[in-house]
């Protein structure tokens, strides 16, 4: 694995009355912004209702990602018109802070991957990970790198979510808080 590759969740505030997916097109244009401004390289991503997950690769050297996602937020409100109350453009309806982890080798970004493409079903907005249509997991299947049918090891996540035991880690109650940008 690249040193600079990440796993994130960003999270809206308990009782936002805002929903990614339908303001997705606002999200598009504002990350879509920020990867030609401040490049990175997006190796999976889905956008839920209140949150999203991403794994990133920065660029060799760089390891920025606050200020990306900084951008990636305060635009996002623009795009969708939204105006905040709070005193940062960037915090707006936003949990703080945005959610991290580095990831180590390969087996750690498959299952961080993963994570990201069935969040969906384990939400039980979906019963099939490729039914979600904002998720990267599409662009793999386009691409022949994930067969349809894509479903989670059950061996993967026995110990917990990817981050820690059950009750721990980022599956945990609430949120902790032009390369590919398929959303």
């Amino acid at each position: 694995m690249p040193d600079g590759t990440y796993f994130f969740t960003l999270a809206l505030e308990p009782g936002a009355e805002l929903s990614l997916v339908d303001q997705i097109e606002a999200l598009r244009r504002a990350y879509a912004a920020t990867v030609t401004e401040r490049p990175f390289e997006t190796q999976a991503i889905v956008v839920l209702p209140d949150h999203l997950h991403a794994v990133w690769t920065l660029p060799p050297g760089d390891s920025e990602h606050v200020q990306r996602w900084r951008l990636i937020k305060s635009r996002f409100l623009r795009e969708a018109g939204i105006t905040s109350r709070r005193r940062s453009p960037a915090r707006g309806p936003w949990q703080r802070p945005v959610w991290m982890h580095r990831i180590r080798d390969g087996p750690e970004f498959r299952r961080h991957r993963s994570y990201c493409w069935m969040d969906p079903v384990r939400h039980g907005l979906t019963g099939m990970a490729e039914d979600w249509p904002h998720s990267s997991i599409h662009r793999e299947l386009a691409r022949g790198r994930v067969l349809r049918g894509f479903h989670e090891d059950p061996d993967l996540f026995r110990h917990g979510t990817p981050e820690g035991p059950p009750g721990q880690g980022m599956g945990a109650g609430p949120h902790p808080a032009a390369p590919h940008t398929s959303l």
